[in-house]
């Protein structure tokens, strides 16, 4: 829909190969030019800075980022 459409031309998408779990973090990596590596560590320390934040922003944006 409008969301997955808004997503994509920012150039938010999850990549089809180099996925772990969603390709969350891999889309964000891609998108904003870091490591996919570096970018799932960045993720798992907002994560724990942020208590309860991680069982509501992965799956949420799996649900928003469309699959390439």
């Amino acid at each position: 829909g409008q969301v997955h459409a808004s997503f994509a031309r920012q150039g938010l998408v999850r990549p089809v190969h180099g996925r772990v779990i969603g390709g969350v973090c891999a889309g964000l990596a891609r998108r904003f030019g870091l490591g996919p590596w570096l970018t799932r560590l960045l993720f798992i320390l907002v994560l724990m800075l942020i208590p309860g934040s991680q069982i509501l922003i992965y799956p949420v944006l799996w649900i928003l980022m469309p699959s390439e």
